[in-house]
């Protein structure tokens, strides 16, 4: 009997030792944020609240990763807004927004020192498209071309081959990162005319503002371009994803996602989300192109 007692207790001892070490063992692995570490680490638990804002070019494909993000992580909230690349790297910037989406590199638009404060996180390619009214009828455009018609020097469609009818050239306003990549790769650097062209504030807006006006001219991102517009070829290249990895067609440029400092949280979870093989799809569904299909680089 007394040895039976004696086995007992020694049994409860280790019974008690286990279950000890079992809750130090859980405890360790716990991050501060409440996630499970280690090789078992679970991202279940991230919650916040995301703002991002800027380029509109990259806004379609953000915001349905964003959508897709929130239905695997119900407890976490974002919200994608346009605006511009200036205005989101300028938000970013300044700690109004957690993310500051943009078409150009931060030191392209900010002075050096604000800039550096910012961690650039690209997230794909985007090519940029000379977009027509559907009913003008040329299809093609030197760049000599393109640079005259943009800086008010042609000013009629007979004047490239087309018919005789006044060319009306929209705009996008001086915060546009695609109005940035446009000026650099497609017009030199030259400045697009100003008073006799129309400005719009966002792609959306000037696929609609081409389509709805005879004569009319722009550019686009090609995640924007459909059958409501024409895309044009520049030196008889047409602006297709083929084109523009090989390096043949020149108007393209980074989909950048800047942080202020190094990403966390949430934040850290989404940016690398878009990276991610769930979004991988969306990328190329969408009209984008990503990095790694790349084989010419900037």
């Amino acid at each position: 009997m007394k040895a039976s007692k004696k086995l007992l207790a020694t049994l409860a001892i280790l019974l008690a030792v286990i279950f000890v070490f079992a809750g130090c063992k859980s405890q360790g692995n716990s991050t501060s944020d409440g996630r499970q570490g280690g090789s078992g680490s679970s991202s279940s638990n991230i919650s916040g609240t995301l703002t991002i804002a800027g380029s509109t070019a990259l806004q379609p494909l953000v915001e349905q990763a964003a959508n897709q993000f929130m239905s695997k992580y119900p407890s976490v909230q974002i919200t994608v807004q346009g605006g511009g690349s200036g205005s989101g790297l300028s938000m970013v910037a300044d700690g109004s927004i957690n993310i500051g989406d943009s078409d150009i590199f931060a030191e392209e638009k900010l002075d050096a020192a604000t800039a550096k404060q910012l961690v650039d996180h690209k997230v794909a390619v985007v090519g940029f498209a000379t977009i027509v009214n559907p009913k003008v009828t040329v299809d093609n455009l030197t760049k000599q071309q393109l640079i005259d018609i943009f800086t008010g020097k042609i000013k009629n469609w007979k004047d490239v081959g087309g018919p005789d009818q006044k060319i009306t050239v929209i705009n996008r306003p001086a915060s546009s990162g695609t109005r940035a990549t446009f000026k650099k790769y497609a017009l030199d650097g030259k400045e697009e005319t100003q008073g006799l062209a129309l400005t719009e504030d966002s792609s959306g807006a000037v696929r609609k503002a081409v389509a709805d006006t005879a004569g009319a001219i722009s550019y686009l991102a090609l995640s924007y371009v459909d059958n409501s517009v024409k895309a044009l070829k520049i030196g008889g290249v047409a602006p297709t994803v083929e084109n523009i990895t090989s390096g043949k067609y020149p108007i393209w440029s980074y989909e950048h996602m800047y942080t202020k400092g190094e990403p966390t949280g949430a934040a850290k979870a989404f940016l690398d989300y878009m990276i991610s093989d769930e979004v991988a799809p969306l990328i190329k569904q969408l009209g984008y192109i990503p990095i790694s299909d790349m084989k010419v680089s900037r």
